[in-house]
Formats: structure tokens, sequence, C-alpha cells
């Protein structure tokens, strides 16, 4: 048996969230409250200004609630070059600053996608040259060390659809060039599936790199689509591509029996991924669907 927990905990995504401020999504006050209501005591931030910036404000609502904070999220977009950094650094100082202040320990860092959300059209070719892996690797190998020399964070690295790391060989390209005590990868199941990568596989192949868990999964017959169509990351969310656990890919017990092996202590974060929410009462009951699904699937995994 593991001799650590996996924690369960959720996120703003979970309840249709992807930007800081838009009327389709749920109002921040309502997401702490059903967070609680849920079962949670773990959640991330969500986009920067969704929940309050600033620090008392935001500890003085979580602690109503007796919720934490596990992580922050911001995008970078190193691949471009090394004039980068202050495009990426400004933001996501903000970010590690609250998580900080927070006490979480994570920054989740999201690389761009190459194609416009909702045209489609391609913003810069599908592939890396090798000096743009270069830079992509680089960027993210400095960004690591200024997070945990500044605020002591460790930065996760997620893989994610539509950007130039999905699939599993190139998943494994930038964990191979990077430097392990600098990034970690934070494993989306959900996205991990939709490039065709194994969740269980990388997590046996790189146990020492597993920093944290996204954990959601795909409907493989909605994906399907999304390949013969070519959809966009925005489309196929659209059309279903992510749905409730336990009903798509992959099995997330047999990702968690996994993780729950590498006997460290890892958080599992739910992500729904449900932009826009037609129906704001829609989210909660999934939640806990989702919380009591995943507390059945190990032994060790646990809320707080």
């Amino acid at each position: 048996m593991a001799s650590n927990p996996l924690t369960i905990g959720t996120a703003p995504d979970s309840w249709g969230v992807w930007f800081a401020d838009d009327p389709k999504q749920t109002p921040w006050q309502r997401f702490l409250v059903e967070v609680a209501e849920a079962g949670y005591t773990w959640i991330e931030l969500g986009p920067y200004g969704y929940l309050p910036t600033d620090p008392l404000k935001l500890a003085d609502e979580l602690g109503q609630r007796g919720l934490n904070v596990s992580a922050g999220t911001v995008f970078t977009a190193f691949h471009r070059g090394s004039d980068q950094w202050e495009a990426a650094w400004e933001p996501a100082r903000k970010v590690a600053e609250l998580t900080a202040a927070m006490g979480g320990g994570h920054l989740v860092v999201i690389p761009a996608m190459w194609r416009d959300d909702v045209t489609g059209a391609p913003l810069e070719a599908a592939e890396l040259s090798p000096s743009q892996w270069n830079d992509l690797l680089e960027g993210h190998n400095r960004l690591g060390r200024e997070l945990a020399e500044e605020f002591g964070l460790q930065q996760q690295f997620h893989p994610h659809a539509d950007s130039h790391v999905c699939a599993q060989p190139d998943i494994e390209r930038f964990l191979q060039g990077t430097d392990p005590a600098l990034v970690s990868l934070c494993l989306d199941t959900g996205h991990a599936q939709y490039g065709g990568a194994d969740s269980v596989e990388l997590i046996a192949a790189y146990p020492e790199r597993i920093g944290y868990l996204h954990l959601k999964q795909i409907d493989p017959a909605v994906l399907e689509t999304v390949r013969q169509q070519d959809l966009t990351w925005a489309a196929a969310n659209l059309a279903g591509v992510m749905t409730e656990p336990p009903h798509g890919l992959p099995d997330l017990s047999a990702v968690i029996r996994a993780a729950e092996a590498l006997e460290k202590p890892l958080f599992g974060i739910v992500e729904q991924d449900m932009y826009p929410v037609a129906d704001l009462n829609v989210p909660m009951p999934v939640a806990r669907r989702t919380r009591s699904y995943l507390l059945s699937c190990g032994s060790p995994t646990r809320i707080q």
C-alpha cells in the first residue's frame, strides 16, 4: 500500500470557468460555496482574476469555507524565442505570488496552442523546429528556477490539446530535455488521452517526473469525430469530448493505482472542462459524483 495518499481536489474549470470574467461562467462566490458543499477542501485558483487577487480577502473567503489552494495556472509560449520571457514572467509572477500567499506549492504551466480556438486557422506550424524545441526547454528550465527561488513553488508542466506537447513522444521529449529539479509533469489524463498518450505508461516510465495530476476522461466516440473532422480544442469541448467519470477513458482507477504506487504525496485535481455552462445548476452534482467515484478508486486516496 502506498505510504502517502493521493489528495483529491477540484478547480474552477469544473464549474465552467475558463476566463477571469465571463457572463457564461459560474460567479466566484457561488463556485466557492458549491465546492465546499460538494465535499472538496482543495482547489486551484483558476484564471488569474476570477477569484479575488487580494491575498487577505481571498484567504478570508477560503477560510470561511475550509478551503485550501494547491496551485495556480499560467500560459507560456517559450518556443517562440527568448523575447517571450518578459511576456511570460509578469503574469507568472502575479499568479505565483498569490499562490504562495495562499500556501499553495505548485504552478501549473500550459503551453500556447498552435491554432486559433475559434476559426481553427493555424497560428504557427504544428511541429516545432529543433531551435524552437531548445527555446521551449530552456524557457521552462528558467521558469522553474525562478519559481523555486522566488516563491518556493514547483513548476508543473501541463501538456495540452492543440499545443506542441500533447502526444506521448512529445511529452517524453520534453521530460528528457528539462531538468527534473526544475520541471515536473502535471499529467492531465484527459489531454493525454486526447493526444494519444497513455497516462499509466507515463507514470511507470517517468515516476520521478510525475508531480501533479489533473483527473478527467475523454469520450472515445466523440474523440473519433474530433479526429475525423479535425476539430479545434474549443470545438471538441463543445462537442462533449470530455465526459463525466467513469464513463470515458482513461481508466482512472488504473491511473490512481499507478499514482499511489509511487509512494509520494500527489494532488489529483478534477477538471471537468465545462465551459460554457448552459445551466449553472449542472456542475455541482457532477463534481459531487466525481468526488465519490474517485475516492472509491484507491485505498489511500483522500480529500484532505
